[in-house]
């Protein structure tokens, strides 16, 4: 608890045997009160792990169903749980756990109901290894979407974030895409329900272990956040109606 508020962490897994421990460990458990691991059918034993470390609430998909699916039936779980602010976490250990009592207290004494860690404020992404078109990428996708949803975030792509129960409760994101873009397009509901998102500095990590996607993907993943934001705009200039924001 914090502030009398529950806290959530929820951990969208795959394959992530090597690296939960490590990040289970730097969870703050003096505010945190449950936390959620999705394992979205790893070919590893990221479940056995997760429940041989005490996490009670696991998870397994019996099929794959990519990034955002797995997101969904993390929301879906804290909601269940009754959490007031859900913190996501990558279990790869790019992001510290550490930085989840600031983000919550952010959140609990009603400053912003959506913060992001953000790798881009300060010099964290390059500094923790970041691939120099990675950053590039970053940006310049950072700068569209900035222009075109009218909104000055330091970056759109951080897999840290934390939501009110309030904000998730009023997001349709059910119906949102099982794939990477699925972030995004939560970005864009967040944006057009009226919440505002505060960012802190969030130091990162980039080694072997860690997950990525590779250039196909990653490009496939640039065209549709491009896609996105395209439609918020039309959207939100009511020249075209989009049901994921209604």
């Amino acid at each position: 608890m914090f502030r009398d508020r529950k806290v959530v962490v929820v951990l969208p897994a795959y394959n992530a045997a090597l690296t939960l421990e490590k990040t289970y460990a730097e969870i703050p458990f003096d505010i945190v009160d449950e936390v959620v691991l999705v394992d979205d059918h790893s070919s590893d034993n990221t479940s056995d792990l997760a429940k041989r470390i005490g996490i009670r609430h696991v998870i397994r998909h019996e099929k794959n169903k990519g990034y955002g699916g797995n997101q969904k039936t993390c929301y879906a779980k804290a909601l269940e749980l009754n959490a007031d602010v859900v913190v996501m976490l990558h279990p790869d250990y790019q992001y510290t756990p550490l930085l989840i009592h600031s983000m919550v207290a952010i959140i609990a004494n009603d400053l912003y109901p959506v913060v992001f860690g953000s790798r881009i404020l300060g010099k964290g992404a390059l500094k923790g290894g970041m691939p120099m078109y990675k950053y590039i990428a970053n940006r310049f996708l950072t700068l569209s979407q900035n222009i075109l949803m009218n909104q000055k975030l330091s970056e759109y792509h951080t897999g840290f974030r934390a939501f009110s129960g309030e904000v998730l409760k009023s997001l349709d994101f059910t119906h949102n895409s099982d794939d990477f873009i699925f972030d995004n397009q939560m970005i864009a509901q967040v944006f057009a329900k009226g919440f505002e998102i505060g960012e802190i500095t969030c130091p990162t990590k980039y080694f072997e272990e860690a997950s990525s996607i590779n250039f196909r993907r990653s490009s496939i993943y640039g065209l549709g956040v491009l896609g996105v934001s395209f439609r918020y705009m039309l959207h939100k200039a009511g020249l075209a109606k989009w049901k994921l924001l209604a």
